[in-house]
């Protein structure tokens, strides 16, 4: 299977517009500061960028609650930001893109997650990052489990996107796994190494292949259906997805078979947040009643315009549509 009829793909995307989703995990805010670059500095051996523009976006679990939204879905969104200027303007970027906010913890103890990129003629020259990678712990920890029972106890699918900055905790965790148990909804996550092995039961756990294999300590084999099957035991997980950049995807099943999803993808601009694509594709898929081989299907069809847009972007489903229309066709050979 690596393919759905016009008509199948119509009534899943048609879906999302029913579909609850919340979203918990580190949020970010990304900063791009761009301009030109004609000399070194006489200070220090390093260039001097002319700043022409100023852009912010939102990043990490903040860019997959954006994907939902961009979908048709309702999304909310559970995560932390600091008492600061970045996280009131993260607040407003995010109530912009349609994302509903009242799950959000505001915190004296951390600072808002940042990158800054300076970009000179669309080549990063450096980056600064703001943030706190330690965990959360004691009320910030207890306040956002709090957040999660309440609003996991009305989503039809839960988020869990985990970028190793303190939001994913046991206890966070545990509280979508018991909202998610309790109303029977599918939950969705994208690891990290930190807490790689600390998610049981997911309905889809979906690493990369180098999050797989380093978590593991061993080479991967997703050609192997035995060996994939072993390791979706292993995990704990009702599917495996391990998204593989320009080899597609492979898909474990819960069923125990292992479908193999070629990239359909014709001109790559920039891979970053195409992961975040992915799995916001596949959590209002499931929601809207498709399989995982289904979602995964169509999450394949969004990745690959994702990574044609530059920066981090968000595809609708008349995108994701044309797209698979325009593949199977021939048009994009």
């Amino acid at each position: 299977m690596d393919r759905l009829s016009p008509e199948r793909m119509s009534a899943i995307l048609a879906g999302a517009r029913g579909v609850r989703v919340l979203v918990v995990g580190d949020l970010m805010l990304d900063r791009y500061i761009s301009g030109t670059v004609d000399r070194i500095s006489p200070e220090a051996p390093v260039p001097v960028v002319r700043v022409e523009r100023e852009t912010s976006a939102v990043g990490g679990a903040a860019n997959v609650a954006a994907n939902v939204a961009a979908l048709g879905a309702e999304c909310r969104v559970v995560g932390c930001l600091g008492r600061d200027a970045a996280g009131e303007q993260l607040r407003t970027e995010l109530e912009a893109l349609s994302v509903l906010t009242d799950g959000l913890v505001v915190t004296d103890e951390r600072p808002t997650t940042v990158k800054t990129r300076i970009l000179a003629r669309r080549q990063q020259v450096v980056r600064f990052d703001q943030e706190s990678e330690a965990d959360t712990d004691g009320g910030l920890a207890d306040a956002l489990a709090d957040a999660v029972s309440e609003l996991g106890a009305a989503s039809d699918v839960i988020v869990l996107e985990d970028y190793n900055k303190g939001v994913l905790v046991p206890g966070v965790i545990a509280a979508a796994e018991r909202a998610a148990t309790l109303r029977g909804s599918p939950t969705v996550v994208d690891p990290k190494r930190r807490n790689f092995f600390a998610y049981k039961d997911a309905t889809v756990f979906k690493p990369n292949s180098k999050e797989l294999a380093d978590a593991l300590g061993e080479f991967i084999h997703p050609d192997d259906p035995d060996w994939m099957e072993g390791t979706r035991v292993r995990l704990g997980c009702g599917n495996l997805l391990l998204t593989l950049g320009e080899q597609g995807m492979a898909l474990q099943t819960s069923e125990g078979s292992l479908v193999r999803i070629p990239t359909v993808a014709r001109g790559v601009y920039d891979v970053s947040g195409a992961g975040d694509t992915v799995i916001a594709v596949v959590a209002v898929a499931l929601a809207s009643g498709a399989s995982a081989a289904e979602a995964a299907i169509l999450a394949n069809h969004a990745a690959a315009i994702e990574v044609g847009k530059p920066g981090v972007a968000t595809v609708s489903p008349d995108e994701i549509r044309e797209h698979e229309r325009a593949f199977h066709d021939g048009d994009l050979a």
